[in-house]
């Protein structure tokens, strides 16, 4: 004999929040201003403040998100900050 089909609904599938795509600025502190665009053709990754101007570039790949490209530009700026107190 057969087994019945139980009525059961499948669990909900669990819904990903997006990530932020603008940040704010490391060097002018101002709120919102930083917006990362990635350029999937050429795999390039630019996180641009609209306040003060400052451009950061980076290289990317198909994973690659916007909070990935603003976290490196973070690690730059700290890693040359570092080179400088070290050098003085």
């Amino acid at each position: 004999m057969g087994k019945r089909k139980s009525r059961a609904k499948p669990p909900p599938k669990k819904r990903m929040d997006r990530l932020d795509t603008v940040f704010s600025c490391p060097f002018c502190n101002h709120g919102t201003s930083v917006e990362c665009r990635l350029d999937m053709k050429n795999l390039i990754g630019e996180a641009v403040c609209g306040i003060c101007q400052e451009r950061f570039s980076t290289s990317i790949t198909a994973l690659t998100e916007p909070i990935d490209i603003y976290s490196e530009w973070i690690d730059e700026c700290e890693r040359v900050n570092t080179v400088e107190d070290d050098v003085a």
